[in-house]
């Protein structure tokens, strides 16, 4: 389960991610209905994006989850996520960590050499946190670790900058990789989807 706001080790960082989420993410919109990735609905998009555009943002929140990283003691080699909720996030911690970076795409490329990885090629030995710009049921970052798991490569951990649904992190566990989101529902102030 995520680990309530108050279970957490106190972080600069963190707090610093989630007041950017906040005053530049969210995205209210009384009285309607906004589809996300998941298919459930909300009256709130948190649009990560847009609220991590500018390059100082986007480092805090990529220096935020290396020290999540760092605090449980999760080492990683290789970084990345699904296309396009991750590009910004996998490339930016990657420089934080000198770490290599890899994609997924939503389709294996039709042409070339059809690869659905981009990027890094990943293989036994490597050591792969997953990331992730919103979390709600978990449905583009378990696709991301069931294509890292065909290459032989170890996922160590998983974080998203936002947990929004409260229920990957059980099946995170039960395949034996750290789940730390940078920050969850109850941090922005939303209820769960």
């Amino acid at each position: 389960m995520t680990p309530a706001p108050a279970d957490r080790l106190p972080s600069m960082l963190r707090d610093r991610v989630i007041e950017i989420l906040k005053e530049q993410g969210l995205d209210h919109r009384p009285g309607e209905l906004v589809k996300l990735s998941s298919g459930k609905q909300s009256s709130v998009f948190v649009d990560v994006k847009r609220a991590l555009a500018r390059w100082a943002d986007l480092q805090v929140a990529a220096e935020a989850i290396c020290d999540e990283m760092r605090r449980a003691g999760c080492d990683f080699t290789v970084v990345g996520g699904l296309t396009m909720g991750a590009d910004a996030i996998a490339i930016a911690v990657s420089q934080v960590e000198n770490a290599r970076w890899f994609l997924v795409r939503k389709e294996p490329k039709a042409h070339g050499f059809k690869r659905i990885i981009e990027g890094a090629r990943l293989s036994t030995g490597d050591q792969v946190l997953l990331v992730d710009d919103v979390v709600t049921t978990g449905g583009s970052i378990f696709r991301v670790y069931e294509e890292v798991v065909k290459t032989g490569a170890q996922v160590v951990a998983a974080s998203a900058l936002v947990d929004r649904g409260g229920r990957a992190a059980e099946q995170f566990a039960d395949r034996g990789v750290e789940y730390l989101p940078v920050a969850t529902y109850q941090d922005l102030g939303l209820d769960p989807v």
